[in-house]
């Protein structure tokens, strides 16, 4: 009998990635479950108070959709089976059914910084989530972390992961970035401001002052926004109405072809950032440039799922 491999998915990005690297273990048995918790958060996200992360709303819904459009095997929470292996895009919550099983974690983008709720966080060993993605690899649950660059590792071993646990892979999504030069976007040779969901999260953000910074960018070039997936699109739209009339906003479509055909990319910590490092992009972001460029993941040409299965099979 096959061995059982449980792929745990979360935002469409992390999930696609789970699925890329599920791809490349045929002789395994796969299934796949949206992010899940236990406990009062499990009582949180079941009455919606959570629609705003990957444990609902619309980041659950792109999933879902997703994994019956690939007809996978569907495993809500893990609980059917007992999996010879996990592997997830988040230890931010390590949930119990899982706490004793061989554990894969793939880094999913971008981390946000390192500010007064990361080291309240970290300090007081509060809950991970509540430090967002900068509490990333501080589970310390699982055998291997599959990385994006040496940049990279070398943040994760400044926070205190074990440096033996970390391979720099590269990452799925991220590491075959020129395929993406070729499209049909119909702009060209603009400014594009990505924007961010910090306050969906509870984090600060100075909008107004970000579209600002976007137009001293473009100099006036032409700009464009795209708004991030899980932020509350009806106020931002009002709030480039207000300080960046004449910008064109999209709040969806493909951003990887956005940032191919842009002249620079404008955002704060958002993983697009690492999109336009790896295509080359001039990037304006709130970390200082030497340190970001850094982080700009490995481009192998899209072999980091193979990487990371290989990794997988060590440890069936």
């Amino acid at each position: 009998m096959a061995k059982k491999i449980l792929f745990i998915g979360g935002s469409l990005n992390q999930t696609t990635m789970m699925h890329r690297v599920a791809r490349e273990l045929p002789e395994y048995e796969h299934w796949f479950t949206p992010y899940y918790a236990d406990g009062f958060v499990k009582i949180l996200a079941k009455n919606r108070f959570l629609d705003f992360t990957i444990l609902g709303g619309g980041a659950r819904r792109a999933t879902e959709a997703f994994l019956y459009e690939k007809k996978v095997q569907l495993d809500d929470r893990g609980a059917r089976h007992n999996y010879d292996l996990v592997v997830t895009c988040s230890d931010l919550i390590v949930p119990k059914n899982i706490r004793n099983k061989p554990f894969i974690l793939v880094q999913e983008g971008m981390l946000t910084p390192e500010n007064a709720v990361y080291h309240t966080v970290k300090n007081f060993r509060l809950p991970r989530y509540l430090g967002n993605t900068s509490m990333t690899g501080l589970s310390h649950a699982y055998q291997k972390f599959c990385v994006a660059s040496e940049g990279f590792r070398d943040i994760f071993i400044r926070k205190g992961v074990d440096p033996e646990r970390i391979v720099v892979t590269g990452i799925p999504n991220f590491d075959d970035l020129d395929q993406y030069k070729q499209n049909v976007f119909p702009y060209r040779d603009f400014v594009l401001g990505a924007t961010s969901c910090l306050r969906e999260s509870f984090q600060y953000e100075n909008r107004p002052a970000f579209i600002r910074k976007v137009l001293g960018v473009a100099d006036g070039r032409q700009v464009i926004f795209k708004l991030h997936p899980n932020e509350n699109h009806p106020r931002a739209l009002r709030e480039i109405e207000r300080y960046g009339s004449g910008a064109i906003t999209f709040t969806g479509g493909n951003v990887h072809h956005m940032i191919a055909n842009c002249s620079a990319l404008v955002t704060k910590y958002s993983s697009v950032m690492l999109v336009a490092l790896g295509m080359d992009k001039p990037v304006h972001s709130d970390l200082e440039p030497t340190f970001a460029e850094q982080l700009r993941p490995v481009q192998n040409r899209g072999t980091s799922a193979k990487r990371i299965a290989d990794i997988c099979r060590h440890y069936l």
